[in-house]
């Protein structure tokens, strides 16, 4: 099983990136998956996550209004939106499968991508 996660890059404040996770080796379609970012010195943590069904997706606070979370169970794929970016943004953003326990707990999460990296400059 493998999560591939891709489109960072480097982008000015307040441009916009989309990222993909694509899942191989299983279908989470039933599954909850979620995004995670961790910036230099910082721990992981959780920006959104979606529920199979795409239904009352979560996002953390300091992304709300601004990022996008969807899918497409039938490519296996999640994705972010990422809209009016910030220089707090930056960061290696991860996508996971929820596995066990609760969604908003990211010792709930498994099959971790390898990230793909996230620079906003001001």
């Amino acid at each position: 099983v493998q999560l591939q996660a891709s489109g960072g890059g480097l982008v000015q404040a307040g441009g916009s990136l989309r990222l993909s996770c694509v899942a191989s080796g299983r279908t989470f379609s039933s599954y909850v998956m979620g995004w995670f970012r961790q910036a230099p010195g910082k721990e992981r943590e959780l920006v959104a996550f979606i529920s199979w069904g795409a239904a009352r997706p979560y996002y953390v606070d300091s992304v709300k209004g601004r990022f996008t979370i969807s899918r497409d169970n039938a490519k296996n794929t999640v994705y972010l939106q990422m809209n009016s970016l910030e220089p707090e943004d930056t960061a290696v953003y991860y996508c996971a499968v929820q596995v066990r326990g609760t969604a908003y707990s990211i010792q709930s999460y498994d099959y971790w991508g390898q990230g793909t990296q996230v620079t906003v400059s001001s």
